[in-house]
């Protein structure tokens, strides 16, 4: 019943994209304009890292005993992963009622699936009780449907890098002004360390709006400790806290993000929005935070029980360049066993630009075309750029298992496999594993 009326959905879609907040806000006012009934929300855009630290904020919120309700985007497995209402996914009679009070609303007219499903998202937070509310975009900021909220309490910016340019431009401070575009009159804004030309324009925008912009490393900062650990410092407090749950150490940095929210909503604002925040759920948060996909280590299931003794599993969802890089960074720390890959894209990313940065961390390479997607890379042209460009030794294959057998069969080990180059491929992955 819940992939039915999700292709019902589908179908909805307009024959030109133009990017609008029109349809969306015509849907809400029919709903009653949910967005308006929201407990502080907190709006994260960015390129890279949205996912990991809005996982890390409702940790961090949870471990406080505050219940958070969450919006994510894609989902991995089933769609109800994306809509956490109060902290708990809804189930499929729930998720059904929902989406079809939405469909009926909507009464047929054009609109895209994420508008739409947002919509829901945000019916669904109105009618129950929270603390916080955490929303993620889905593609850019300023446009994007989630950017509906006339007065969050906190806008976050994670790293913006070239990505979506067929939807947000060529140059990367277009994209960057999309993404500044969730910045509201006068309520504070949270920004990672990003480029020259990318702060010159936040800079711009919060100059115009007299937005109080945050900057990592200069007005809060992140250092890993001997043991591992972070020590944060804002402009408030100095915490010593344990290494995040999270895989990676560009983990760190979507940690401070987080931090560096707690800090401005329970100490900084006048009045606080959360005060006498206990510090000890800071501990909790980042030690219990799980966000699937990202430098995850798959320790069990069919895929897993195809692998010799010693060896390790790996799947990542990261499909942009910045994203390669984090990756590659990371697995310099593997010097133990040999790196292979399993690669599929979709068509309309930077194959090359995600290629560089692991091409020199993969000993082997095996490519596939991502399931269900009409807008994958075949497993072919994927091997080809692989190896006309960066002359890995690799070779197309049929499907992930094979690709695994593959890569046994070929190599000696024990050894680590990293499947990656798409979140589609990363869900259909966790969807086989189970």
């Amino acid at each position: 019943m819940i992939d039915s009326i999700l292709e019902r959905l589908t179908r909805l879609h307009p024959k030109v994209i133009d990017l609008s907040l029109d349809r969306v806000l015509r849907l809400l006012d029919a709903l009653g304009n949910p967005q308006d009934k929201l407990p502080p929300v907190i709006h994260v855009a960015g390129t890279n890292g949205k996912g990991s630290t809005v996982a890390t904020l409702r940790a961090i919120f949870e471990a406080a005993g505050l219940r958070a309700h969450v919006y994510t985007s894609p989902h991995l497995v089933r769609f109800a992963e994306r809509i956490r209402i109060a902290g708990a996914l809804p189930d499929d009679a729930e998720l059904l009622a929902l989406l079809e009070e939405v469909e009926a609303a909507n009464g047929g007219a054009p609109i895209t699936f994420f508008e739409i499903t947002t919509a829901a998202a945000l019916l669904a937070f109105a009618r129950s009780p929270a603390d916080v509310c955490i929303l993620e975009t889905g593609l850019g900021g300023r446009l994007d449907a989630t950017n509906v909220v006339a007065r969050p309490a906190l806008t976050i910016l994670t790293p913006i890098a070239m990505d979506h340019q067929n939807f947000l431009g060529g140059r990367i401070e277009a994209i960057a002004a999309e993404k500044a575009g969730i910045m509201k009159r006068g309520i504070a804004c949270i920004t990672a360390k990003q480029g020259r030309k990318v702060i010159k324009v936040l800079e711009a925008r919060s100059g115009e709006l007299g937005v109080p912009l945050i900057r990592e490393g200069e007005d809060f900062f992140v250092r890993t400790a001997a043991d591992g650990g972070l020590i944060y410092r804002g402009k408030t407090v100095e915490w010593s806290l344990p290494a995040p749950n999270l895989v990676g150490s560009f983990q760190a940095r979507n940690t401070a993000l987080a931090l560096a929210a707690v800090e401005r909503l329970s100490r900084i604002e006048t009045p606080p929005v959360f005060p006498g925040f206990p510090d000890g759920a800071l501990a909790l948060g980042i030690r219990s935070v799980e966000w699937p996909a990202r430098l995850q280590r798959l320790r069990k299931g069919p895929l897993v029980d195809l692998l010799p003794e010693g060896w390790e599993l790996w799947l990542d969802g990261g499909h942009n360049p910045h994203a390669a890089e984090a990756i590659a960074q990371h697995t310099r720390s593997w010097r133990d066993k040999a790196l292979m890959g399993v690669f599929g894209i979709l068509s309309t990313k930077d194959v090359d630009g995600f290629l560089e940065p692991l091409a020199a961390r993969f000993h082997t390479l095996r490519t596939i075309a991502i399931p269900g997607e009409t807008a994958s890379l075949s497993a072919e042209d994927a091997a080809a750029a692989a190896t006309r460009h960066f002359c890995l030794d690799a070779k197309p294959t049929p499907g992930v298992e094979v690709a695994i057998r593959q890569l046994i069969a070929a190599n000696s080990g024990p050894a680590r496999i990293l499947v990656c180059g798409s979140l589609y491929l990363a869900g259909t992955i966790l969807a086989d594993n189970q």
